[in-house]
């Protein structure tokens, strides 16, 4: 689920998104993947948008240290996190 970057700080998660949620968590794992509720619609890149700004805001990292790498029309996606190591993730999910 959680996979360091090589060379950088940084690690990539398996994302299951669930767009028009009424409201907006994190809502834990489910299999190799880490399910993300929100309330915003999947279009123009919004639920994108939110669920990096709800990664950043649990992990302590700044919004424009997450994106989208894959599946930005998908709900299976993988998210980029600058600054943190699997290590770092697995502790908190």
């Amino acid at each position: 689920m959680f996979i360091d970057e090589p060379g950088i700080r940084a690690v990539l998660i398996a994302v299951k998104a669930v767009p028009g949620a009424r409201t907006s968590e994190i809502a834990g794992r489910l299999g190799e993947r880490l399910k993300v509720r929100v309330a915003a619609p999947p279009e123009d890149g919004k639920a994108n948008r939110a669920i990096c700004e709800l990664l950043a805001g649990a992990l302590g990292v700044r919004d424009a240290d997450v994106s989208v790498v894959r599946g930005h029309g998908n709900a299976e996606k993988t998210v980029r996190i600058a600054g943190k190591t699997a290590a770092d993730l697995e502790r908190v999910w």
